[in-house]
């Protein structure tokens, strides 16, 4: 006969959410979680802080993997990267943000196809590069015609930078073999009876990540087309 599943123990993804809701001090979200799991799975509550413990220690040498490329980064835009990224592109006239953004995202989505996700992301790839580089491309337009363009076109463009990221990482690492989803779905499967070769799972993924590419190539181009309006507006209201 079937057995119930003790479904309490979820209850500490409820306090996750809440906490963060909450706004309140991520460290003290995770404790708090973490203690609601263990009374709900009735463990000792000594139990309960060796587990603590021990995901701790397996976990302290995190940060500084974490810090070290970000202080890399940060010294580099100290010393000019950012700048040199803005006046290199702004060279190439025939660039634009959404120009840009599309090769960034082909780029981003290829590469995380191999698995090398580490090739890209917010704090060391966006923030310092590709963002500052396609608000150069698109101030140049600007310049061209002797306008400036708006703090919230500016904005716009640092978030399409983000979300081309975001979609070309997301869609990419979903085509390559051994992403942890897939073997997740592998065990999963496997456990109910069903074989299935995670080549042919990660092969199927690749019709959605072209879909992926092309609507956000088509949002990369309105992207342009917004950025021209917003140009011709500003020439009409200096006149």
């Amino acid at each position: 006969m079937p057995t119930a599943v003790n479904l309490w123990p979820l209850i500490g993804i409820a306090v996750v959410v809440a906490g963060f809701l909450l706004r309140a001090n991520p460290v003290l979200v995770v404790v708090a979680a973490c203690g609601a799991t263990g009374a709900a799975a009735a463990m000792p509550p000594l139990q309960i802080l060796e587990a603590l413990g021990a995901a701790f220690l397996k976990t302290r040498n995190l940060p500084l993997i974490l810090l070290l490329p970000l202080a890399a980064i940060g010294l580099l835009e100290r010393f000019g990267l950012k700048e040199y990224a803005q006046s290199s592109i702004a060279r190439v006239r025939s660039a634009t943000a959404g120009r840009l953004l599309t090769v960034y995202l082909f780029l981003r989505e290829l590469a995380a196809a191999f698995g090398l996700t580490s090739l890209g992301g917010q704090p060391n790839m966006v923030r310092p590069l590709v963002a500052p580089m396609a608000q150069a491309a698109a101030e140049g337009q600007a310049r061209a015609r002797g306008v400036e363009l708006d703090d919230a076109l500016r904005q716009r463009i640092r978030a399409m930078s983000a979300a081309t990221d975001n979609v070309g990482l997301f869609f990419g690492e979903d085509v390559f073999v051994a992403f942890g989803a897939i073997v997740l779905m592998q065990t999963i499967l496997r456990a109910e009876g069903i074989e299935v070769d995670p080549l042919h799972m990660a092969l199927w993924g690749i019709p959605t990540a072209v879909t992926a590419f092309v609507v956000h190539a088509w949002n990369l181009r309105r992207l342009d087309a917004r950025i021209r309006r917003a140009i011709a507006a500003a020439q009409e209201a200096a006149r």
